[in-house]
């Protein structure tokens, strides 16, 4: 009974390790925007350029988001951004417009909420902690998305876990232009994997 008890522990040990070695793909391939749904007009509010996806608003401030071709189920995100000038409100969609972590300061609150969770009628229901955020620098957010649960990382500190009633089952990954903002903000790298 030892032996199978031995050999099962070693077994879900290698199947973890395996699971874990597993790498991050590049969504955002640093050339151009193959691979995404550009919100149109685009009025230059998405352009690529030496390997970064500048977000900046235009004169209109009308907003938008750029989502992915592919559809994920149970996935990691992690993107890696820098505030580059006015008052920064994006964030990641979560297979919908209703699942978002914001990036940046909050619209409705006027303070920063980066890595919490922003759900329409809900506001935000748990905030993250920001010890780890970084001014003036590169962040980087991963978010582990399984269900209707999601884990959020900023600058690799876990900052808080959620469970979202009615989350959509599958979905595309997006990033958002808020509508009626000043704002310019820089992302270098898009990574995802389903899991």
């Amino acid at each position: 009974m030892k032996k199978i008890t031995i050999v099962l522990s070693l077994a879900l040990l290698v199947s973890f390790s395996e699971l874990s070695a597993q790498k991050l793909k590049k969504i955002f391939n640093g050339k151009n925007l193959d691979g995404w749904v550009v919100p149109q007009p685009n009025n230059d509010n998405w352009v690529v350029s030496n390997g970064i996806l500048m977000v900046t608003s235009d004169e209109t401030r009308k907003g938008g988001i750029l989502w992915t071709d592919k559809q994920y189920e149970d996935f990691i995100v992690e993107v890696e951004y820098k505030n580059v000038s006015g008052n920064i409100d994006s964030g990641i969609f979560l297979r919908s417009e209703i699942d978002q972590i914001q990036i940046g300061i909050s619209g409705s609150l006027k303070r920063d909420l980066t890595a919490s969770p922003y759900i329409p009628g809900k506001s935000y229901p748990v905030e993250a902690s920001l010890k780890s955020l970084k001014k003036d620098d590169w962040n980087t957010i991963k978010v582990k998305v399984v269900g209707d649960t999601y884990t959020v990382w900023l600058n690799n500190e876990e900052v808080l876990t959620y469970t979202s009633e009615g989350m959509k089952k599958t979905g595309p990954i997006g990033i958002q232009l808020h509508p009626n903002r000043d704002m310019s903000i820089m992302y270098r790298s898009i990574k995802a994997r389903e899991i």
